[in-house]
């Protein structure tokens, strides 16, 4: 770039910057919005040239003709005054006084942007001039002779022109002082509004320094003149306190001055505190036309604003939160109707103003001073002013008196002057003249702020001149606080005088309200309101006022000028009694809310607090009155916060808290701290003695009870009023008020009790009991008598009892008698003395003094009751008095009422006698029942009745307790008598009495000789007495292992109870029980005759000798019938052994299992169903399969010896297979067939099928070819042979043939690897010989053969064709050899069909169903896509997440009908998936499809679906075909024109050898252990599938992709038997079975009746859930697992609405595609057999369940 700039100067040229002037004036005037801005500007110009006078002139057309003819109009010449609305004026003219141009300001006059470089000036910018050319085209100027005329180039153009030169005025004797800007209009228009252009030019002068008059003209007539004077200013110095800098150094206040309005009369009042200020005064001289044509504003009145109360929160918290009002305009008085006057009358008004102006020293460093000279073309000045307008509280009412009275709608033309004391944003900031931005307080200020550039507003965004402007607004702020600080300490002296009598009281009675006013002006007008444009104005100078001073600030209370930090907002409650403490008065707040919320959110102001209330209380006691408003704040405050800790505040305040009662000689002083008591019961004598810590009754009846517990008292109750009646000191301090010897005062103190008594406690019984027990206190026919020596009338049995008698002659009834009875007053005789007088007498029998114990029983005390409990006076039924001595008595409890019922018993009666008849119902009988009469007998007794050795004795007892259970004996409980012998039983050895605990009521447990109830109380004593109906598990089991059943018949039965009883037993229970030896089973002795054995269920299995066919030779097999082999069953019997005792058995004795099998066909099923199981075997029983000899191999011998014949040479007829059991280290797997036809004679080898090798390879059996080595001898190379390339040609041709039929595993190398030169060569040599080598079982042995083709590779290098030139090219040989080096696993058919391929003509495959064309063009068109994806792979890219490729089909794409076949050969045109350094791995090609057939595996895998597929129901192919090809997969089907299956294209559909044909029973074998392979997933989570055997073997695995490409699975709960596990992603997995549950439900209804049909156990399906993958099902080391995703999707709307024949076809081949996987796992040609061969065993039951559900 830097080279480029010197190449520019070395040979470029030099251009003007050409500016459209006319443009960039327009641009600067659109910046100036303000109204009368070419005026401000004149104005301030004039102001910078010491002018003193303005005038302005707005001249008509005809005015200026007669002005240039000299033939001006006078005023005086009685010209018609024009109409000032109507009047079109064509040319304003501007003139002033002051200085008139030099050279320097002519020059600069016509330079733009320029501005004034004096600092003393206001002229900034240098482009406030070209304002003019907002009204006019071509301005002129004329000042001291000179003119200068602008003028713009061809009229129209936009380049600005001057014209400068002398005019004739120069050479006049005397000079035209004034200087004159002409503005002739582009078009004539009216004359500005003329009221506002006043009130504009009123406040423009305002902080003018020089101009003191402006006149405004409209031809000759003068509408309006303006005079300003202003006194000297007076010295105030700096305020103490105050910081006259902000800390910058700046600017630094050094002076402070005021030219203020005259003393007022208050003022006058206090000469001696404040002089006389200098006055500026502006008088206003304006015609009533101007008036009349004012904007019709209202004026400005001060709106009274309503006082909101004040809101209250927490005490102790906060007691106000922030107050907020609404400004609410005064109701708009009617102004009155103005008076027709005069237009040419002139009104005069003014003002008067008070104005401070601070001197402000300015120190700059070198660094600001340039950026500010950059900004504003010029220094900045050393020292300069601020001035603030202030207008006293005086002056301002005459000045709103004197706009109300006037009788104009415009108001005043200084109303922009005066106080803005409601925020209405008319005091605004001043730079000379008035700019656009507010102060945001009550009036005008002016200082050297710099504005923007149309001087609209104060610049706070230019860094620099930011920092300028906010330094003057702390000078700003400073100056404010002086001013508010000066006005607050006059009204502090004027309010002292006045609190000290002063004689000013004379002139004001009531200074308070005058000072208060006063105040409130004050704050109103340094109330910082929100300024405008820029709020940040009214922030910065709220800023200064509050952080200038280091002292508090001053503000009126209540009690005077105080710091704000001593007075606190006002509060009506707390002015009730806290009359001394200093707050802001009332007014001030209802009228001043703004200012008010200001000082109360800088914390200025606080709450009055809890602090505030106690140093008032402790300083002033309280009279009553003062006191209640106390207490009702404080529950008040306790009532709206209950978050304080309430006892220690409490605390603080009664502590300090005085209460001052009476006056005088009786006055007293009560701290509250003292008060305990509070009185409220109008019943206690309050002329009787009280104590000292009760509150007055006048005070606490103002408060609830609740209230005055707040505070900790407690109420004066009657108890406390007796304890202190009954002090020692009170009762001798009056005689009078003792009870012990007043009977009047003891009679009114007993008074009181009666009527409080309903109300009292017990407690309170109690203790006045206490405390009248021990006192002489109650009045008797005796005297003064303690209440138990005291009796009621009614007990005057005897003449000689004290009885109470009141002197008052009361009544001792209602509460009175219940109170003297409660302390002790007697209502009857002592007992004992009626013991001794009558009882022991013998006067009485039972019956009377029963009698008389009833009429007094009311009376009788609990003491007394308990003694007649303990007292034996009764006597016995039937017994007599034994000789010399008494009749023996006995207490009530120890006898039985006399019923027949207790007689029967032989229970001892009560002598009632025979004079009064014994009813239970008598007031008698209940008395005695009271005292302990028993009525029956207890239960323990009557069960004891019931093994009274009597046998009536027992039968009556027991009838007594069946009868009266449960309605007197509802206590009984079983468990409580369970070993006592009172039941009825009967058991092998007859009836008997037994216990509860070994007697049960159903009666066929006798048969296993348990204990049974007899028949006859059989239901009662189930219901009544708990009789259990079966003995407990563990008695049973305890049975069982002490006396097993004796004989299989007993067995049955015994078994057949216990099934019924199943739940009764404990999983431990059933577990001791299986290891019992408790099932009887036949064996034959040595002597030929059956005995029987005991057995335990675990070696027992169920279903007879004829379902285990040969394993019951190795097991026993029982049979009791269904519903005892029910119970057999949950002892652990099995229905068949399990693989692992299977593969026990086998280990154990290998020779003998297989002889019970009968040859070696069964004892391949055998091993073929512990091939299929391998997985469930346990890791001990694999290990010792492995050194074993349990496995069977196939060794070949020839049939006739003939040693000289090579094996090579023999027919299959000259062979004979032998088979032996045999290690599987001793045995291979047959892979290779050239070298099996060589070696075959010496190996044994395993059964070709893979199930079985692949079982066999597990136990440590090896495959053939990876045992023989084989090595080459060639002769001489024939080079550049012919034959060499035309293999090689047919090869690459037919290759993709190949490739695309063989499916069962992956090519090691791709075709377009293949297809390179370098890595597939063919060479021809003379002769060709192979030698292989087989090292095993301890021998080697060697065979050579002359070959005809041989492949070789070495590593990973190129594949080598080596052809024998001397013999003819065996195609099978060529297939043989390449299939080794092209798959990781061969089998027989790959050759064979790879050799059909090489050998058979193009035409014959075409014939034979092969689509060559196709194939061979879509191979060719893929292996381009792979060219140029190896291309594109060169090239930087991203690597795709494996975990998605891994979900990519490889096959050919599904038709979008499932009812088209696919193209046959059809190849995947996508490049291989992986990307690596190595060759690319081989796309192998899909099993080819067979026209014009589909079979059900192709529409399966037609439903293998993306995402996107989900959603679309799939179509299943029409029940018939979908059958008919079912049939035709099956083998040995006989049918239409096919009997059997036809391999499609030279392929076996079975996994055997080609010669021979698998038999039906082996295939249904298989398919039968494919069901038993599907067992319960015991897991609770299904880890990523990767972990499963990996399968090479096939392409298109979407369907179930036995790799795994299911995330992890979590077992979350079970619906029935059905086990619910859901994908990790899955959301709010707690609650999906909740959500799910009706589509769960109805896909178990849809997968339950294909489990029966298919006879799979529920426990063995289990349901998944996931939110994305092609994933229907999965089949999981024999658990299947199926998706509900898919079924929501699919079918859950049908089966909703009631059609459940789609669900069912769909998942019925789904579950038999995954049975058909416990047999082969990869998806291939054998997975297709075997999943057909499923379908086929079961289809007719599922036709069967496709008629019940259809629909009508």
């Amino acid at each position: 770039m830097a080279h480029d700039r010197d190449a520019l100067w070395a040979s470029g040229y030099d251009e003007t910057v050409e500016v459209n002037q006319r443009a960039l004036i327009d641009k600067v005037l659109a910046r100036y919005s303000g109204e009368f801005t070419v005026f401000r500007e004149l104005l301030q110009n004039s102001d910078d040239a010491q002018s003193s006078a303005v005038e302005l002139y707005f001249e008509t057309g005809e005015y200026l003709r007669r002005k240039s003819n000299k033939d001006t109009i006078q005023p005086e010449d009685n010209v018609q005054f024009p109409n000032l609305k109507a009047t079109q004026v064509a040319q304003w003219t501007f003139r002033n006084d002051g200085r008139t141009f030099r050279d320097e300001d002519w020059s600069r006059l016509r330079k733009i942007a320029e501005g004034n470089p004096d600092e003393e000036k206001i002229g900034a910018f240098g482009v406030g001039f070209y304002s003019l050319f907002s009204v006019t085209e071509e301005p002129f100027v004329i000042s001291g002779g000179h003119g200068m005329q602008f003028y713009w180039k061809d009229k129209t153009g936009d380049q600005l022109l001057v014209r400068r030169g002398d005019l004739p005025s120069k050479h006049d004797s005397r000079p035209d002082p004034w200087t004159t800007f002409e503005m002739t209009l582009r078009e004539q228009a009216q004359i500005p509004q003329p009221f506002d252009l006043t009130r504009f030019l009123a406040s423009s002068i305002t902080f003018m320094v020089h101009i003191r008059s402006v006149s405004v003209f409209l031809d000759c007539h003068r509408l309006s003149h303006l005079t300003k004077s202003s006194g000297v200013p007076k010295e105030l110095g700096l305020p103490k306190g105050l910081k006259s800098s902000s800390g910058s150094g700046l600017m630094n206040v050094t002076g402070l001055q005021s030219a203020g309005e005259q003393p007022s009369f208050a003022t006058i009042c206090h000469r001696r505190l404040m002089c006389a200020i200098p006055v500026t005064r502006i008088q206003a001289q304006v015609l009533h036309a101007v008036y009349d044509l004012g904007t019709e504003k209202p004026p400005v009145i001060p709106a009274e604003e309503p006082h909101k109360p004040l809101s209250r929160g927490s005490f102790f918290s906060s007691l106000f939160n922030t107050l907020t009002s609404q400004h609410q305009a005064a109701p708009a008085q009617p102004l009155p109707q103005p008076v027709k006057k005069d237009p040419t009358g002139v009104y005069i008004s003014s003002v008067t103003l008070t104005i401070f102006n601070a001197e402000v020293d300015v120190k700059l460093d070198k660094k600001l001073q340039a950026e500010l000279h950059r900004s504003t073309k010029k220094n900045p000045p050393n020292r300069l002013n601020y001035s603030l307008i202030y207008t006293g509280k005086d002056e301002y009412d005459v000045s709103v008196e004197e706009e109300r009275g006037q009788p104009v709608p415009c108001g005043n033309v200084f109303q922009g002057l005066r106080a803005d004391l409601n925020g209405a944003g008319q005091a605004h900031v001043f730079i000379g003249h008035a700019t656009g931005q507010t102060t945001g307080i009550g009036g005008h200020m002016a200082s050297r702020f710099i504005p923007t550039v149309e001087r609209e507003s104060i610049d706070l965004v230019d860094r620099n001149v930011a920092v300028w402007n906010r330094e003057l607004l702390y000078v700003g702020g400073y100056l404010c606080r002086t001013a508010y600080e000066i006005e607050l300490e006059s009204i502090r002296i004027l309010w002292d005088g006045a609190a000290s009598s002063s004689p000013v009281d004379t002139f004001y009675p009531q200074p308070g309200d005058w000072l208060r006013d006063r105040f409130l002006h004050v704050l109103k007008f340094f109330t910082f309101h929100v300024s405008t444009p820029s709020s940040d104005v009214a922030r910065f100078l709220e800023a200064a006022f509050f952080g200038c001073s280091i002292s508090p600030l001053k503000i009126l209370s209540t009690t005077g000028v105080r710091d704000a930090s001593d007075v606190r907002a006002p509060d009506p409650i707390f002015l009730q009694f806290l009359k001394h403490l200093p707050v802001i008065p009332e007014p001030v707040v209802a009228s001043a809310p703004v200012a008010f919320r200001a000082l109360r959110s800088k914390g200025l102001i606080p709450d009055i607090t809890f602090q505030d209330v106690l140093a008032q209380l402790r300083e002033h006691p309280l009279n009553e009155e003062e006191l209640i408003a106390c207490l009702k704040w404080w529950v008040g405050i306790g009532q709206q916060d209950s978050t304080y800790n309430a006892a220690h505040i409490r605390t603080e305040l009664l502590n300090a808290t005085i209460l001052s009662l009476g006056s005088g000689k009786d006055a007293r002083v009560t701290p509250l701290s003292m008060v305990q008591y509070f009185i409220n019961q109008r019943m206690i004598p309050l002329d009787g003695p009280l104590p000292n810590t009760l509150l007055p009754l006048s005070v606490t009846k103002h408060f609830t009870q609740e209230q005055l517990k707040s505070f900790g008292w407690r109420e004066f109750s009657i108890l406390d009023w007796i304890r202190h009646i009954f002090r020692p000191d009170v009762m001798n301090a009056n005689p009078t008020q003792n009870i012990t010897k007043s009977p009047e005062w003891a009679e009114r103190v007993l008074t009181v009790l009666a009527r409080a008594w309903p109300s009292l406690s017990k407690e309170s019984h109690e203790m006045i009991k206490a405390v009248l027990a021990e006192k002489s206190c109650i009045p008797t026919s005796s005297g003064l008598q303690k209440p138990e020596l005291a009796y009621f009338s009614s007990a005057n049995i005897f003449n000689d009892l004290p009885v109470v008698v009141f002197i008052s002659g009361g009544a001792l009834k209602g509460n009175m008698e219940k109170l003297l009875f409660f302390i002790g007053v007697r209502k009857h005789v002592d007992l004992q003395v009626v013991f001794d007088r009558m009882v022991k007498t013998g006067d009485w029998t039972i019956s009377n003094l029963i009698t008389h114990l009833v009429t007094i029983q009311n009376m009788l005390t609990p003491e007394e009751i308990t003694k007649l409990q303990m007292t034996s006076a009764f006597s016995k039924e039937g017994e007599n008095a034994p000789p010399g001595k008494k009749k023996p008595r006995y207490r009530a409890s120890d006898l039985y009422e006399p019923s027949a019922t207790n007689r029967q018993l032989g229970l001892s009666i009560i002598d009632w006698g025979e004079k009064t008849k014994w009813r239970s119902s008598s007031d008698e009988a209940k008395l005695l029942y009271r005292l302990g009469l028993r009525r029956s007998p207890p239960l323990n007794l009557a069960i004891e009745l019931c093994t009274s050795s009597d046998p009536d004795m027992r039968s009556t007892a027991f009838k007594y307790l069946i009868d009266n259970i449960p309605s007197t004996y509802s206590d009984y409980r079983f468990e409580n008598f369970g070993h006592v012998a009172f039941i009825p039983a009967e058991n092998d050895f007859g009836p008997f009495t037994g216990t509860p605990n070994e007697v049960f009521a159903s009666r066929q447990w006798k048969a296993l000789g348990f204990s049974v109830a007899q028949d006859a109380i059989r239901d009662v004593a189930v219901s009544k007495l708990g009789l259990k109906e079966n003995p407990p598990a563990t008695r049973i089991v305890a049975l069982l292992e002490k006396t097993p059943p004796q004989d299989q018949d007993a067995a049955r039965r015994w078994f057949e109870i216990l099934a019924g009883h199943l739940s009764d037993f404990s999983p431990p229970q059933l577990s001791i029980l299986s290891r019992l030896p408790i099932v009887p089973t036949p064996v034959e002795t040595d002597a030929g005759y059956q005995t029987l054995r005991w057995l335990p269920p675990t070696q027992c299995y169920l279903g007879g000798t004829s379902k285990g066919q040969f394993h019951s030779k190795l097991f026993v097999f029982v049979d009791f019938g269904p519903f005892a082999n029910n119970f057999l069953s949950a002892c652990g019997s099995k229905q068949e052994p399990s693989v692992e005792e299977l593969a026990s058995i086998l280990v154990t004795d290998p020779r003998r299992f297989y002889d019970l099998t009968g040859g070696y066909e069964n004892y391949l099923i055998e091993l073929r169903n512990l091939a299929v199981n391998a997985r469930v075997l346990s890791p001990s029983a694999i290990a010792r399969m492995k050194v074993s000899p349990i496995l069977l191999g196939f060794q070949r011998q020839r049939k006739s010896r003939k040693e000289s014949s090579k094996a090579l040479d023999l027919d299959e007829d000259d062979w004979e297979l032998l088979h032996d059991l045999r290690k599987p280290l001793d045995i291979v797997i047959a892979d290779d067939t050239n070298a099996y036809q060589m070696f075959g004679e010496s190996i044994y080898t395993a059964p070709q099928e893979d199930l079985l090798e692949n079982f066999y390879v597990s136990l440590g059996s090896k495959r053939l070819s990876n045992i023989i080595k084989e090595d080459y001898r060639v002769s001489s190379e024939m080079k550049h042979n012919k034959s060499a390339a035309d293999a090689r040609m047919l090869l690459l041709e037919r290759l993709p043939l190949f490739l695309h039929e063989h499916t069962h595993t992956r090519t090691k190398v791709t075709l377009s690897w293949l297809s390179n030169e370098q890595n597939f060569k063919v060479r021809v040599f003379n002769k060709l010989t192979v030698v292989k080598s087989l090292a095993f079982g301890g021998a080697t042995l060697k065979r050579e053969q002359d070959a005809s083709a041989a492949a070789k590779r070495v590593d990973h290098g190129p594949i080598e064709l080596w052809l024998s030139g001397s013999t003819q090219m065996d195609m099978y040989e060529v297939a043989t050899s390449l299939c080794r080096l092209l798959f990781e696993t061969v089998k027989v058919n790959d050759a064979l069909l790879f050799m059909t391929i090489l050998s058979t003509d193009l035409k014959a495959l075409k014939r034979r169903g092969y689509n060559v064309d196709k194939i061979l063009r879509q191979q060719q068109n893929e292996r381009k896509l792979v060219e140029e994806t190896r291309n594109r792979l060169l090239k930087p890219t991203s690597v795709p997440d494996p975990r998605m490729s891994q979900n990519l089909e490889l096959g050919p794409r599904p038709s979008s009908s499932p009812h088209q076949a696919g193209d046959p050969g059809a190849l995947d045109p996508s490049p291989p998936k992986e990307v690596t350094s190595k060759p690319l791995s081989p796309s192998a090609p899909a099993p080819p499809s067979r026209p014009p057939k589909s079979s059900i595996s192709d529409a399966l895998h037609q439903r293998t679906v993306n995402d996107e597929d989900v959603e679309r129901q799939p179509m299943i192919p029409n029940l018939n075909n979908t059958l008919q090809n079912i049939k035709r997969k099956i083998p040995g089907f006989k049918g239409g024109s096919e009997n059997a299956l036809t391999p499609p294209h030279g392929r076996s559909p079975t996994p055997r050898a080609p010669h021979t044909v698998t038999p039906q029973s082996n295939i249904r074998s298989n398919v039968a252990m494919a069901i038993k392979g599907c067992r319960p997933e015991e897991g609770k989570i299904v880890h990523d599938r990767r972990d499963m055997e990996t399968i090479k073997e096939s392409l298109d695995e979407g369907y179930c992709d036995v790799s795994g490409h299911v995330a992890e699975l979590d077992h979350i709960g079970v619906m029935g038997t059905m086990k619910i596990f859901i994908a990790r992603d899955v959301p709010e997995p707690h609650n999906f079975t909740s959500r799910k549950r009706d589509s769960l439900a109805r896909f178990i209804h849809i997968v339950t009746p294909l489990a029966n049909a298919y006879s799979l156990p529920m426990t063995a399906l289990h349901i998944f859930y996931d939110l994305a993958g092609g994933l229907i099902a999965f089949n999981r080391n024999g658990s299947l697992f199926l998706n509900l995703r898919f079924f929501e999707a699919w079918h859950d709307q049908d089966v909703k609405n009631g059609d459940t024949n789609q669900a069912h076809i769909s998942w019925y081949f789904t579950l038999a595609h995954e049975i058909a996987h416990n047999l082969v796992q990869p998806h291939n040609s054998e997975h297709e057999f075997y999943f057909s061969a499923v379908c086929e065993a079961h289809i007719e039951k599922f036709t069967q369940l496709l008629s019940l559900h259809q629909r009508p």
